[in-house]
């Protein structure tokens, strides 16, 4: 049974000739044909998140039951709050995975960029007083060497946002949270610079550099924060990064914006497919996936605005600020990867390398910004997570922080063969890594144990990664 728009069919238009010309399948699908294409598709190995997806209700379901406080409005703002910082890393990690590549050292580069952030905070600015004569001058110096990379690679973001780091280290910026933030994202970036031409144009693995990478921040953060010293951030704008909320109108603003926008766009984008007789979903199937997300995020809306305080005399509402910034970055995310040319050529590479180049494309250049890209993410990472904790310690960065980062985006979805995945993927895994951690932590699952079933979910992933990339290309064949 064949969906119409009109009683003219698009193949008899002179578009419509073109196209069948060409042999390009122009007849939309029922909802009984998507449906049979659908389980086709996973019975040939295109899962997808469906794995992630499906293990995130039954740990939902279990946690539910077995833990009376899961559920509870205050542990769920704490949920989106504690993983927020994850899926940030994953999110950058992502692009980097997409190419078949993986940053070891993104964990510990956070790590750097919140030392920075907090030193300069804590000495009003004068990180030539905080770090000594020797360590700001090779910091300068680093910067200098990652803007020049940069621009030797044409990443003019790379470049402009190094010099912006250089510019307010050597003049000795005031501080202010607003420029702390920028100065953590800065120094992400020329990380990425320096990281991205040690593989892409100098010709060392990824593996390499970035594991060297890992031990030498690691070093660095040691430097500057001192054998057990803190340094805190006594700033309410930092502070509230991950500890505040919207007010109520302004967390229903979020819902109009966030699920208006989600509607117009894959609304807009079905029915513009229709018009030109392409190949289109089940109108039907469209509007119950937006009518879903929609019903989905205003309850969401609806129950974060409600008192989640356990005093009388505090009152806690609204949604935790995390939330708009993880939708923007997945948002701003989304869009490079799937509607713009620089997008398809992440892909194309992640696919094909050999075959991107012979097409025109600049595999170094793209293998280079891919890093560039996740240690930006990485930074932003680290402000959300300095945030949430309130200081930045010697150990900033270090840990699981990289292996949980990971972790999240190959549970949801994203290969480690390169070619596959999407930027949700890093969302989806993060949320089940997060409530693994806050499910077994209100069960009072000692650390062992949670680090067992956090392992075993991470191999099970990456089993069912490769099972249906082998499954895929059998049916190829």
């Amino acid at each position: 049974m064949t969906n119409t728009t009109s009683e003219t069919s698009p193949k008899d238009s002179p578009q419509g000739a073109a196209i069948s010309d060409f042999g390009i399948d122009t007849t939309s699908q029922s909802t009984g044909e998507a449906m049979r294409d659908y389980v086709a598709r996973l019975r040939g190995g295109e899962l997808g998140s469906l794995p992630a997806i499906l293990g995130l209700v039954v740990l939902l379901i279990v946690f539910s039951s077995l833990a009376d406080t899961f559920m509870t409005l205050g542990n769920i703002a704490n949920l989106l709050a504690q993983g927020a910082s994850v899926v940030i890393i994953a999110m950058g990690l992502v692009f980097v995975l997409l190419l078949g590549e993986i940053d070891l050292s993104a964990g510990t580069a956070s790590g750097v960029c919140a030392s920075v952030m907090a030193l300069h905070l804590v000495r009003g600015g004068n990180l030539l007083g905080g770090m000594g004569d020797t360590v700001f001058y090779l910091f300068c110096g680093l910067l200098l060497l990652a803007a020049v990379l940069a621009a030797l690679m044409r990443i003019w973001a790379g470049t402009a946002l190094s010099l912006v780091a250089l510019g307010i280290a050597a003049f000795g910026v005031p501080a202010n949270p607003w420029i702390e933030m920028l100065l953590a994202v800065c120094v992400g970036t020329a990380i990425g610079c320096i990281t991205g031409f040690m593989v892409a144009r100098v010709g060392i693995p990824s593996f390499v550099v970035t594991l060297a990478l890992f031990l030498a921040w690691g070093g660095v953060v040691l430097q500057l924060i001192g054998q057990g010293g803190t340094l805190g951030l006594n700033n309410d704008t930092l502070f509230n990064v991950a500890n505040g909320n919207l007010s109520t109108a302004g967390s229903w603003i979020l819902f109009v914006l966030a699920a208006g926008g989600y509607a117009a766009v894959v609304l807009g984008r079905h029915f513009s497919r229709l018009r030109r007789g392409l190949v289109a979903s089940p109108t039907p199937m469209v509007l119950a996936k937006v009518g879903a997300v929609v019903l989905l995020a205003a309850a969401a809306t609806y129950a974060l605005t409600l008192n989640r305080s356990v005093s009388d005399l505090v009152v806690i509402t609204g949604v935790p600020f995390v939330v708009p910034i993880v939708l923007v970055l997945l948002v701003i995310g989304t869009f490079v990867l799937e509607r713009t040319r620089y997008g398809r050529h992440v892909y194309a590479v992640g696919g094909n390398q050999e075959a991107a180049r012979r097409a025109g494309i600049n595999v170094a250049q793209i293998r280079m910004s891919v890093f560039v890209i996740a240690s930006s993410a990485a930074a932003i990472g680290a402000i959300v997570y300095s945030s949430k904790v309130g200081s930045v310690d010697p150990n900033a960065g270090g840990g699981n922080t990289l292996l949980m980062a990971v972790g999240a985006a190959v549970i949801g979805g994203t290969s480690l063969f390169g070619g596959k995945g999407r930027l949700r993927d890093a969302v989806i895994g993060g949320a089940v890594l997060a409530i693994i951690q806050n499910g077994m932590g209100l069960l009072k699952q000692p650390a062992a144990v949670v680090f067992i079933v956090t392992g075993l979910v991470l191999l099970l992933a990456a089993s069912v990664d490769a099972l249906s990339r082998r499954r895929a290309a059998s049916a190829v064949r």
